[in-house]
Order: C-alpha cells, then structure tokens, then sequence
C-alpha cells in the first residue's frame, strides 16, 4: 500500500511562521533563544524584524560586522563584482581579486605598521584560522604541547577547544582534549602574583620536568571569557618570555581586530610582534567567510596542500575586504574615530556602573561591559534590554558581564540610545542607581613589568 501522501488538513498559512525553526533546526541554536524576532532586512546598526519592529544592534554579528550591515560602498563593489560574472569560488587558485585584497592588505595594513608577514587563507572561520596556527607551531618547533590561558576562547574545532578554558564549550568534544595546559590571564590573581613567576622558573629549569611548548596563544581581550582586557605590559612580558625560551607567540585576533580596539590589531598599543596572527570574523568587512591566518616569513613551512580547505578562497569576500580596507584603513581618520566614540561608550557604561555596588567596566574599544556584582544581572539586564528594542549579549563563564559591541560604524546619537536603553533596563533589574563614586574600572590596573624590550627589541611603550 501507498504512504498517504495527503496535505494536512490545515493550510500552512494557518500555522506560526516560526514553527519551521522548532521542527527542524537543532537543539544547538543559541542566539534566536534569547532575540526570537525573525529579522528580515538591515542597515547600519538597525534591524527591521518582520511584525515591522526595528531594533538596535549592540551585537553586530559577534563582531562580524564592524562596519555595520549592508554598508552602501561595500555592497555597491560587491553588486558590481556580481554582476561583471567575476569568479565567486576558486578554492587557492589565483583570481583578480584574491590580487587585489593581497595587495591592498599589503599597501594599507602591513606596510604603515611595519609588519613583515605571509598571508595564508586557512578556511572561512576563526577557528580555521586558530587549527592552523597551532599544526604550524607543532610543525615548526616540532614541540607538540600548547599553552593557553584561564578562560580563553578560541574557537568549537577540536585543537582550538583544547586551548579553550570555557568548560561547557570543551564538554561538547566528546573526548579528552589533550596536548594542552591553561596558565593564568592577566591579574588572575587580582595581581597578587606576578603572573609569570612559576612559568619563567620551570621553563628554565633542566629539572622541572615541564617541557617547553611549542607556543602559546592568547587574546588581548578575551571577548567570550568576560572582556579581562591584558595590559601592555602583560602583552610585553609574554612577548619576551617567549622570545627567551624560542616558544612562538600565537595572538587570536579574530573578535577583537579589524578596528574593535580602535586600531587594525589589537596588539598595536603594547608594540609586540607576534609570530603568528589569527584574522576572521570583520575581515571581510560585511559578515562574508574569510579569515586569514599572517605567519612570519621564516614559519612558512608549509608544504603545498597540507592544510587547505574547499571555501578557502571565496573571491565576494575578497571583493569586501578589499572595499573596506580602501574605505577605512587609507589613513587614521577612521580609527580616531572610533576611539573617540569609544570613550563615550566607555563613559557612558561607567555612568550606568556608578550606580550600583560592585559593578565594573570590562574590556577596551568597542569590545567593552559591565561585570555586576550579581553574576545573574547580565543576562536579565540583557533581556530587558532586547524588550525595550537593543541587540546585546553577555560574556564569561558564567554570563557574568554584559557585553557590547557595536559596528564601529555607529553614530554618537545611536551609540547613546543603546546606553539609555541598558540604563533603563538595568534599572528595571536591579532597582534604580544609588548615586555614588565612579566605578572602577576593572582593567585600568596599576603596576609595570619591568622586562626590558619587546619582541622587536624596542623599548616597550
């Protein structure tokens, strides 16, 4: 006998809209929990869901969308690649515009910083990007262990959740994450131990039984850890510490570059040099795949095809990134602009902190939040916040912090609707502010390493 193979009996127009999402997609989807709208267009920092609200965006794209959604320059260069019949996908071949972008990260972004790198296209993730990194340190060095740090994010691939700290993100494995020791972040211990002391004893002890790694890697900011921002100093003294002992330097620039800190990598204020550089996320510059993986000339040993991928060359991404490269990274105006509203970020999320016991202000750039004293007020706060029309996230182990991260993009009047509208959400949640001293803020920390130079040999700044 034939399956029936009637129609339901009631139409589907009769049925929610949304229904598809719980029928089909798996259990794993995170972000629609939290903002359950079904969005439709964007622009800027604004989202249009479909039952015509508009909301906010303090999220943009976990920071995939620095210069906001649908920039008009960048989608113009991309229509026109379109419709020219320009080739979309050429896995590593060479193409015009994979020329173009090469060139232009070369002209734009190396050169002024003096930075003397191979590109390599690893895949259309960050976590490509870290997978890459850590086979080529093992390769190079012919070392097999890494270290990582206390709550470090690096990515869901099994070699970047062995130097990931997050337990729930390394319990979803599924098997014992190995080759791989977590050591502290700056100020772990609220700076009551100089961070490197034990470290810097075992790796030059013969008899530690501690063997040397073949790198460590490590974020500026750790933007899914809780926004612990590390100071220069910190950055500096890593950077000679592995320059002593020959251990490569891995920097995971995937959340916080592109702009996020107010310059291209996050690393520029501390002045280090790192051998290895993971790129992704707003490196396309409109929330197309791409990530990029910069290696010191002299670690290229790649042999050809040894890690490759098939959606390593994706020339629309090339097309954007080489846009917004033109359009924002000619010169420092653009930057400057970002530190400027920056701090008024930063001001403004210190007012809203001021006025409740414990609470601090985490992170740098555009990558900032307030840790409450409260771990659970985030994540309330947060969904407040998405009820009165503002797209904004939380951070660290336990969504202590609530995070954000607008397009860099943003106007000064936006950028103060967002604050009002955390204001008045915190408030809802915790009750209205208590007029007191400014909060602290958690990573303006006193104290120096006094380690001499960093890895270029200059004296640290």
């Amino acid at each position: 006998m034939r399956p029936d193979t009637a129609m339901p009996t009631d139409p589907p127009t009769t049925r929610p809209r949304t229904n598809v999402f719980e029928e089909l997609e798996s259990q794993v989807r995170s972000y629609c929990r939290s903002w359950p709208a079904t969005f439709t267009t964007a622009a800027g920092s604004t989202l249009q869901a479909e039952n015509g609200r508009s909301y906010l965006d303090f999220f943009a794209g976990a920071g995939a969308l620095n210069y906001g959604h649908n920039h008009p320059v960048l989608l113009e260069a991309l229509l026109d690649y379109l419709r020219s019949g320009g080739i979309v996908h050429s896995l590593d071949m060479h193409t015009a515009a994979k020329r173009d972008f090469l060139t232009t990260f070369r002209d734009r972004i190396l050169v002024p910083r003096d930075l003397d790198y191979k590109l390599m296209f690893p895949g259309p993730t960050g976590t490509n990007s870290v997978e890459s990194a850590l086979k080529l340190a093992r390769k190079v060095t012919g070392r097999q262990h890494i270290l990582s740090f206390t709550n470090a994010f690096h990515g869901m691939t099994l070699g970047a959740l062995s130097v990931t700290g997050n337990s729930m993100k390394r319990n979803g494995a599924g098997l014992p994450l190995t080759n791989s020791s977590k050591i502290p972040y700056d100020d772990y211990f609220s700076g009551a131990t100089e961070d490197f002391l034990w470290l810097e004893r075992v790796l030059s002890d013969s008899g530690s039984g501690v063997d040397k790694p073949a790198a460590i890697i490590v974020e500026t900011v750790q933007g899914e850890g809780g926004l612990s921002a590390a100071r220069p100093e910190w950055l500096r003294a890593l950077s000679e510490l592995c320059r002593t002992h020959e251990i490569l330097l891995i920097l995971d620039d995937v959340q916080a570059g592109c702009g996020r800190t107010g310059e291209f990598f996050s690393f520029e204020e501390s002045g280090i040099v790192p051998d290895i550089v993971c790129l992704s996320k707003s490196i396309s510059g409109f929330g197309l795949s791409m990530a990029l993986t910069l290696i010191r000339p002299q670690l290229d040993q790649w042999e050809p095809g040894e890690h490759n991928g098939t959606f390593r060359g994706q020339n629309t991404s090339f097309v954007t990134g080489t846009a917004a490269l033109n359009e924002f990274w000619s010169d420092d105006t653009f930057a400057e602009g970002v530190r400027e509203r920056a701090a008024e970020l930063h001001d403004g999320l210190a007012q809203i902190a001021s006025g409740y016991a414990g609470a601090v202000v985490k992170g740098r750039g555009f990558l900032s939040g307030i840790k409450f004293q409260d771990a659970s007020a985030a994540s309330k706060i947060a969904a407040a916040s998405y009820e009165r029309g503002l797209l904004v996230e939380t951070s660290g182990p336990e969504d202590e912090v609530l995070k954000t991260m607008p397009a860099l993009t943003i106007s000064s009047d936006e950028l103060r609707s967002g604050v009002d509208i955390i204001a008045a959400a915190a408030a809802e949640v915790l009750g209205a502010p208590v007029m007191q001293e400014a909060a602290p803020d958690a990573d303006m920390r006193g104290g120096a390493y006094n380690r001499g130079t960093d890895s270029r040999g200059e004296e640290g700044k």
